[in-house]
């Protein structure tokens, strides 16, 4: 049993866990209250079968969604632990910008049931943070909750695999091809990982999935160093006509 486990019970009877949503008391730290974990948006079937847009109760003939009939992806799926509504934007902000990193646990431990099916023999890979917003931030939060489904999936860990060779303002606002043109070259599989690759199940992790500009980026990069299946995993996703079905 490690230290932090023996002394759990003392850090909470001096400092009571809180929800970090309302501030209600709590049970664990690793956690939110009742009223708040109802809040929550969590996607559900049926789904694309592509990228598992909930349909709410019709699914199309075919079972893909008109995007990804239009476009379809280069990744294996998307697994979404929730819907980007009001109470994962903060929870997003607290852990992306607030140095909640105490939260990681528990949004990774919403995002592993979404990935049933991954094991040892699969990589974990976070989407990568520029080295100038790493050093600003301290941490990259992609890594974070990488770090959290690895212990409790048993996948390996690669932090490294990407990396983000030059900085992009954001992509709010603009079009696809602003989008692809701002992150050309953006993004690159490390030459001392590409190895490790060939062949390889990988799950890109992140916290927040917008417009998949990022992660298609990264699929990409992935797949052109071998990776043999990409599938993504996102705390939230943006998919605001979905808030509606579920």
């Amino acid at each position: 049993m490690g230290l932090g486990h023996v002394l759990s019970p003392l850090v909470d009877l001096v400092f009571p866990p809180r929800c970090p949503l309302c501030g209600a008391a709590i049970g664990s730290a690793a956690g939110l209250c009742a009223d708040c974990w109802s809040t929550l948006a969590i996607p559900g079937d049926p789904a694309c079968a592509a990228c598992q847009r909930p349909f709410g109760d019709t699914m199309p003939e075919g079972g893909t969604c008109g995007p990804c009939l239009a476009d379809p992806p280069r990744h294996a799926g998307i697994a979404a632990a929730t819907l980007y509504n009001e109470p994962s934007r903060k929870l997003v902000l607290a852990f992306k910008h607030g140095n909640r990193i105490a939260l990681a646990p528990m949004m990774a431990g919403l995002m592993v049931p979404k990935l049933p099916f991954v094991d040892a023999d699969w990589l974990l890979v976070p989407v990568p943070l520029h080295r100038w917003r790493l050093w600003k931030r301290g941490y990259n939060q992609a890594a974070e909750l990488a770090r959290q489904i690895g212990r409790r999936s048993g996948a390996g860990l690669a932090v490294d695999t990407l990396v983000r060779r030059k900085a992009t303002r954001s992509l709010g606002g603009m079009g696809k091809l602003a989008r692809k043109r701002t992150l050309s070259g953006a993004i690159a599989v490390h030459p001392k990982r590409k190895a490790a690759l060939k062949g390889a199940k990988v799950v890109l992790v992140d916290d927040v999935l917008t417009s998949g500009a990022t992660s298609d980026a990264c699929v990409s990069a992935l797949k052109r160093a071998g990776a043999e299946r990409v599938v993504i995993a996102c705390f939230a996703r943006v998919l605001d006509e979905a808030l509606d079905v579920t």
